[in-house]
């Protein structure tokens, strides 16, 4: 990240408002963007398969869900906030993953300039290519800020994506079956 870009192009932004970056309540907020920024998009650059790694002598053949992770991103048509949940399945072919690292994909898949359409492909075929299961399913609820704040002023409506690799999209009982545990709220 280059910081000082990132001051000066805030500065820039202030003054296109019509606003004083040198206003006390202002001053800092450059510094401030500059930091925020390096945390949110931590993810651009960084490849997410390097966080997979297998659970040694452990076997399982039946569906694994992580559901409800949390994630926040940026999207990259507006520049503001989306966020919500994503459910991550996968069927094993022997071989596990640990769960936290499932987590740890989205995180870092969102944590860039993104599409939730993109952002839920790049977390499918990153488990796909990584840990060569039989099928991965990805399921992602969000709510756009961009159609909250603006144009449509929409607030609460929430956009859902989905992509499907292996077994889930070629097996619909699996699929369904899958479906079903993302829904089940207890």
């Amino acid at each position: 990240m280059d910081h000082d870009k990132i001051r000066k192009g805030v500065r820039l932004l202030i003054e296109g408002m019509g606003d004083d970056p040198q206003r006390p309540g202002l001053v800092e907020t450059p510094r401030r963007v500059a930091q925020l920024y390096e945390e949110i998009f931590s993810g651009i650059g960084k490849d997410p398969a390097e966080l997979i790694k297998k659970v040694p002598n452990e076997e399982h053949d039946e569906i694994v869900l992580v559901r409800d992770i949390p994630f926040y991103s940026v999207c990259e048509h507006h520049l503001l906030p989306f966020l919500g949940q994503a459910h991550v399945a996968y069927l094993p072919k022997g071989n596990i993953v640990g769960l936290s690292k499932i987590a740890r994909v989205v995180d870092m898949v969102a944590k860039r300039l993104q599409l939730q359409e993109r952002l839920t492909t790049q977390v499918a075929d990153t488990l796909m290519t990584t840990i060569k299961p039989l099928g991965v399913m990805v399921v992602i609820e969000a709510e756009h800020l961009c159609m909250t704040m603006r144009g449509i002023k929409a607030p609460g409506s929430r956009t859902v994506t989905s992509a499907l690799r292996g077994t889930f999209r070629s097996d619909s009982s699996t699929r369904a079956e899958a479906l079903a545990l993302i829904q089940k709220k207890q």
